[in-house]
């Protein structure tokens, strides 16, 4: 599930989603406006919404992301130990 599998594309994995979800991720902003971005970005091979709330759970558990003083989801500011 994290990292592709027989039944699960390169492209699909946790890990590559993930990836794609911390790239978007330049300044703070709210999840459903993540959500938006994100969607744009794969509009020819959408992937859902509950793929997507997993990417965004495991950039939480590594401390890449974190939300912020305004409730923000933003890119953490320590590094990943």
């Amino acid at each position: 599930m994290i990292l592709p599998t027989r039944n699960i594309a390169p492209d699909r994995a946790l890990l590559t989603v993930s990836g794609e979800v911390f790239q978007l991720l330049a300044q703070p902003e709210t999840v459903s406006s993540l959500w938006d971005r994100v969607r744009g970005a794969n509009a020819n091979r959408p992937i859902a919404y509950s793929w997507f709330l997993l990417a965004v759970d495991l950039l939480f558990t590594i401390g890449l992301v974190n939300f912020d003083e305004q409730g923000l989801l933003a890119r953490s500011l320590k590094q990943p130990s």
